[in-house]
């Protein structure tokens, strides 16, 4: 009881009740809202730190706990104020806003935009992967046709991952592309990007390495790469007519598959050589390595091999030196790349049957514009190799 009445003296106190509840005429230092927006902002950040400093003061006091918690009232009214105005500030400035852009279009005058790059086509491809200088000049092959054009050309690698390489066209497709151009990882996988862009009227033009499906796609640009194997196969009767070889393809790939095919169509012509296995690795410098030293352990005889790509060569290479059997092993491929023409001339590979893939590009491009123009495009476009060997890597090193 004795402490109910503290409470009824305190709350009936009339100075301290003056004091802590202001009467109206009391608070005419509060902000007024008549006041521009501008103003009364100044004047809300003024009562803020007014009343926050006069909080402290009054929590500082002891017994004055009830002093303490209407201060804080205060200053939490006081904030509530601030944050009003300055939401009233914001919707003036959109009201301003609104009010120019309206002016604007009344006007006749506009906001400035960026000047559009020729027609704006989006054109995109994807690669099985960018870490090979082959697939980085057909790139160029195609972006020289494209932005030429005043066109964009986007480019995706799909690191070897077929699902990666699903997903990115999936992506792509989204953007309603004027074409894409694929360079499949897997060439039965591919099958359902290809469904998917039928769907939506984009074409498809495949470079490199063939599908299983061409008739979902508008063309198919790629080397004669039954040629270029057998080239290879060609090259290597010459240098060593009696080879022992291991012939180290990637089955997923119907470019690869092809070379491989054109190496064996020309085997029957050479009844002195013999194939003593057949392994598969991903074209790279990094996959290839560890499946040729593997080869060499297991066919002490071996003394040749036919790597499907110049990065697989130099991975073979690689391997070769490193057993100790450097000059002991004739390395013949397909790709005729700038690296491929220094081993040539170092005396490490034998042979590469060079392709042209800026060519590749270039011609894929352009069909895609003729099926935009309305006109007719060959399904099937193979475009020639011509042998690399010491004999001639000078000049295609010059050439690039």
């Amino acid at each position: 009881m004795k402490q109910n009445h503290r409470w009824t003296q305190i709350n009936t106190d009339k100075n301290y009740s003056e004091a802590r509840f202001p009467t109206a005429s009391s608070r005419s230092t509060d902000c007024d809202p008549k006041q521009p927006p501008a103003a009364q902002e100044r004047c809300a950040h003024s009562r803020v730190a007014f009343l926050t400093a006069e909080t402290r003061r009054a929590q500082s006091g002891k017994g004055r706990l009830i002093s303490a918690l209407f201060a804080s009232l205060r200053l939490s009214r006081a904030c509530l104020l601030e944050l009003r105005l300055r939401c009233a500030t914001n919707l003036f400035l959109r009201s301003v806003l609104a009010a120019s852009v309206a002016m604007f279009s009344l006007t006749g005058c506009k906001p400035a935009s960026p000047a559009p790059v020729g027609s704006g086509k989006l054109f995109g491809v994807s690669f099985q992967s960018l870490n090979n200088p082959f697939f980085v000049d057909l790139n160029k092959g195609l972006q020289a046709v494209i932005e030429a054009k005043g066109d964009r050309l986007v480019t995706l690698d799909a690191q070897w991952n077929s699902l990666k390489q699903k997903n990115d066209l999936a992506d792509l497709l989204q953007q309603q592309p004027a074409a894409i151009f694929i360079n499949p990882v897997n060439w039965e996988g591919i099958k359902g990007t290809l469904i998917e862009a039928k769907r939506k009227n984009v074409p498809v033009i495949i470079v490199d390495a063939p599908v299983s499906d061409p008739d979902l796609v508008l063309c198919q640009v790629a080397s004669d790469n039954v040629e270029a194997g057998r080239l290879a196969c060609e090259a290597l009767a010459k240098a060593n007519p009696k080879a022992k070889v291991v012939i180290i393809g990637y089955s997923v790939n119907k470019a690869c598959i092809d070379r491989v095919a054109g190496f064996r169509s020309e085997l029957p012509k050479h009844p002195e050589m013999r194939v003593l296995d057949t392994q598969d690795a991903k074209g790279t410098t990094e996959a290839t390595r560890p499946v040729m030293r593997d080869m060499l352990g297991r066919f002490p005889e071996m003394d040749a091999v036919f790597p499907i790509n110049d990065p697989g060569a130099l991975g073979c290479i690689s391997a070769i030196e490193s057993a100790g059997r450097a000059g002991q092993v004739t390395v013949v491929t397909v790709d005729g790349s700038r690296e491929g023409a220094a081993a040539i001339l170092a005396g490490k590979l034998y042979s590469s049957s060079a392709q042209f893939p800026r060519e590749i590009g270039r011609i894929a491009a352009e069909k895609a514009y003729d099926h935009l123009a309305g006109k007719p495009v060959d399904k099937d476009i193979v475009v020639p190799v011509k042998l690399i060997t010491k004999e001639n890597a000078a000049s295609l090193l010059e050439a690039k």
